[in-house]
């Protein structure tokens, strides 16, 4: 990998939720591992049921999460800004992912594939150690939100704890 690369990879990784608690050497070490993707509008990500060990995190840009419907429509569930990462639970399991990404306008986002990561293991654990504590924290934040609009959901439903 050229040394230009490698700094522009460690850029994004320093202004990335993954680099907010590594130092600028883990950082330039991570960068070893990614790979930036630049995408135009329209193009996908990954697609529902594709299954893949790879994290993502949105440099720039938008993307859409999508959803097959029984009709055989696509439902917008999510768009995700930058800063976001996507495919958490793939990266983990290796489950095939249960929504699309698609870029809205043109977009940029970096790769780690979990191979990559868990070279590190051998010479810098923390790296590994704190890449998994910031997807578990967006899986995190995920679930709180996914909670909260269901008991909203719950709430208007039933015609509870508000102005319905």
């Amino acid at each position: 990998m050229s040394n230009d690369i490698q700094v522009e990879n460690q850029k994004m990784i320093q202004h990335s939720v993954l680099g907010k608690t590594l130092s600028d050497e883990q950082c330039a070490r991570l960068a070893e591992q990614v790979a930036e993707l630049c995408l135009k509008d329209g193009d996908f990500l990954f697609k529902e049921g594709e299954v893949n060990h790879t994290l993502y995190v949105l440099v720039n840009g938008r993307f859409e999460v999508l959803r097959g419907c029984a009709a055989g429509d696509e439902l917008t569930l999510q768009i995700l800004k930058p800063g976001d990462m996507a495919g958490e639970l793939g990266f983990l399991d290796g489950q095939p992912h249960s929504a699309s990404l698609r870029a809205i306008g043109n977009a940029t986002a970096f790769s780690l594939d979990r191979d990559n990561l868990e070279a590190l293991l051998e010479t810098d654990a923390k790296i590994v150690y704190e890449v998994m504590r910031a997807i578990v924290r967006s899986v995190h934040d995920i679930l709180r939100r996914m909670n909260m609009q269901h008991v909203e959901m719950n709430n208007y439903i039933n015609k509870q704890h508000g102005r319905y």
